[in-house]
């Protein structure tokens, strides 16, 4: 949503005009940095980068890329997402391993790089299946961790189904079991023995390659340095 409002605003007004837009919603530019880049898309989103999620989607309906009652400006992501601007890595895994999916998270912290643990990130008073539905939802990639029993487990099977049918972007990492269904026509992340700070730099790299995740993690990586 930041690209399509930071693309809108380029293509519509002058500098003056963005500086302008942003005033009349109570928007601060005020140190700013846009990372030295004269495009007027860098400079919008290094602005929205810093607001509320909901003054973004006001931002998008005033532009008329979203309506009031579309149904993007209805999905909230979960809790622990809402409060940040890191890459959103949806960590799929069975409930008997989630220490090793919460110790992947860990590791890729570095990297600006959030990751989401359903056994771990679910607040008691939050209802379960919601929440993780929200985090499939408003993720920007998903990473399977194939340990034994994976395959056999109907909700990581719906989860990287759900990944796969919005064009997510699918790393499997494996660990004791090989990838099945649609995603086992491609090579999976081996663990070789690797420490968690290895595997989550690997992670980080094929990120950065894949044109489905690249600008939005390095976006992400722009925002942590800004602040």
């Amino acid at each position: 949503m930041l690209e399509k409002v930071g693309s809108e605003l380029q293509s519509r007004y002058t500098y003056t005009d963005i500086d302008a837009f942003f005033a009349a919603l109570d928007i601060s530019t005020s140190n700013v940095d846009s990372g030295g880049s004269n495009s007027k898309r860098v400079y919008a989103k290094a602005v929205l980068s810093r607001v509320p999620e909901a003054i973004l989607l006001k931002v998008a309906g005033e532009l008329d890329i979203v309506s009031a009652g579309s149904s993007f400006a209805q999905v909230t992501p979960p809790r622990n997402w809402q409060d940040t601007k890191a890459f959103r890595l949806f960590i799929s895994h069975i409930s008997k391993d989630k220490l090793i999916a919460t110790r992947l998270k860990d590791a890729l912290a570095k990297y600006d790089i959030a990751g989401f643990v359903a056994h771990e990130d679910i607040h008691p008073t939050l209802p379960w299946q919601d929440e993780i539905e929200r985090g499939l939802q408003t993720m920007d990639a998903l990473i399977a961790v194939h340990t034994v029993g994976f395959s056999a487990s109907i909700w990581t099977q719906q989860e990287i189904g759900y990944a796969l049918g919005r064009g997510t972007k699918v790393i499997s990492f494996k660990m004791g079991e090989d990838p099945t269904g649609f995603i086992g026509k491609h090579q999976a992340l081996p663990r070789r023995n690797r420490t968690a700070e290895q595997i989550a730099e690997e992670i980080d790299k094929l990120l950065a390659a894949d044109p489905r995740t690249a600008e939005r993690l390095q976006e992400a990586k722009d925002i942590a340095r800004a602040f």
